[in-house]
């Protein structure tokens, strides 16, 4: 099996989120947009309820690490965030299912997120997972800032190596080695 890498390049980002929109829902996008920007794990992300967003951050208690982690909502997510408001006044979920099947409230699963996101990566040839939304943003950040233990601290990582492996630096400093050094 292919490991989810990364979605290195940011024209493919939004060439990803015009795809889900259009192939699939409004509400994929959506959980790509925000999840790029909030680089929470798919579990976390889909348990936001309207009322845990309120003001200027956001903070949740990891499912996978029980960590407490606060995350300042910038203004992308804000427009999202408030968008989905607007238009679903009375869901509790951000991401709410809306299937009528369903005796109860929930949020729609990462089932059927995994499954949109699959099929958008193969018409753009990129192995996408729940897992890329996370992976991406760790990587701009690192990319951007050069700052290790910033993205650490995002991701809630507690090894440097973990955190390279994840986001995909450490193949691709080694092949950047091997194309510059020659013998």
């Amino acid at each position: 099996m292919k490991e989810v890498e990364a979605v290195k390049d940011l024209a493919t980002v939004s060439v990803i989120s015009n795809l889900l929109t259009k192939h699939k829902s409004q509400q994929f996008a959506d959980v790509w947009n925000l999840g790029i920007n909030l680089a929470l794990r798919i579990s976390d992300l889909l348990e936001l309820k309207f009322d845990d967003l309120t003001g200027t951050h956001v903070t949740v208690i990891e499912k996978k690490t029980k960590k407490p982690r606060t995350i300042k909502l910038n203004d992308k997510a804000k427009a999202i965030i408030e968008r989905l408001r607007s238009e679903n006044p009375n869901d509790v979920f951000l991401f709410q299912s809306k299937s009528r099947n369903m005796k109860a409230v929930n949020a729609i699963t990462r089932q059927a997120v995994g499954k949109a996101f699959s099929e958008i990566g193969e018409m753009v040839s990129v192995h996408l997972s729940t897992h890329s939304m996370r992976k991406t943003r760790g990587y701009h950040v690192y990319k951007q800032t050069n700052n290790l233990a910033l993205v650490m601290k995002m991701l809630n990582h507690s090894s440097p190596s973990v955190t390279l492996r994840y986001i995909g630096i450490d193949q691709e400093e080694l092949d950047s080695i091997s194309d510059s050094i020659s013998l």
